[in-house]
């Protein structure tokens, strides 16, 4: 599903550079539950951006379910995003003001491909994470756990075949971030989703089939679990 090959990320500013990602090569197969770890500024959240076509490479190779995008155009990045990806982040992104039904539909607004009715779509995603009964309520009288469970629930609308979580539980309690780790686990059981999830958590990371520590932009030797 992803094969990274030397991948380097640089940020350039007034004559200095940053290094983000330093030659990291990593694979990872399909239907896998593959975690990320490190500390603040290993480069994780960069990794994962590059992974679901947010942020551009410097350097190296980026193939994602056969989608070469290190080259692609953007026409090809914005389906790629809206298509073949779900993103979950740990603040949400979540519009306070619209119902979770809406807020779940979002994604079919972007795109060209039809999802079978992104009504009924909105309403199955919201039941595979136990908010059916929530559909019509305005996202700002939701609870953060509801939140995110509505920001899962708009990842899934276009079936997509991978999933990319940063922090997921980040800005949860310990129950409310179990149970949202739970559901990654069910969610990655049942629907045959590729999972990668970026995290600090102990927790988080032992719930997947392999973890990775990333530090100063690289995979150092040994760094697999």
């Amino acid at each position: 599903m992803i094969r990274l090959d030397n991948v380097s990320k640089v940020y350039a500013s007034s004559g200095s550079k940053a290094i983000a990602l330093d030659g990291v090569t990593l694979h990872v197969p399909r239907n896998a539950f593959f975690a990320i770890v490190g500390r603040s500024g290993s480069g994780k959240s960069t990794l994962l951006n590059i992974i679901g076509g947010l942020t551009r490479s410097t350097g190296g190779k980026v193939v994602v379910d056969d989608i070469d995008l290190s080259s692609a155009d953007e026409k090809t990045g914005a389906a790629f995003r809206n298509e073949k990806v779900g993103f979950v982040f740990q603040s949400f992104h979540v519009p306070g003001d619209r119902t979770a039904l809406e807020n779940v539909m979002l994604p079919a607004r972007f795109s060209s491909k039809t999802v079978g009715g992104a009504r009924r779509r909105a309403y199955e995603c919201l039941e595979k994470v136990g908010l059916a009964g929530c559909a019509n309520a305005v996202c700002s009288s939701l609870s953060g756990g509801q939140l995110q469970r509505v920001a899962i629930a708009r990842a899934l609308l276009m079936n997509p075949p991978l999933l990319l979580a940063d922090e997921p539980t980040g800005n949860l309690d310990i129950g409310t971030g179990t149970e949202i780790l739970e559901l990654f686990s069910n969610l990655h059981r049942e629907e045959g989703l590729t999972l990668v999830v970026v995290t600090h958590e102990e927790n988080v990371a032992s719930a997947a089939d392999q973890v990775m520590t990333l530090d100063d932009g690289k995979f150092p030797e040994g760094s697999d679990r």
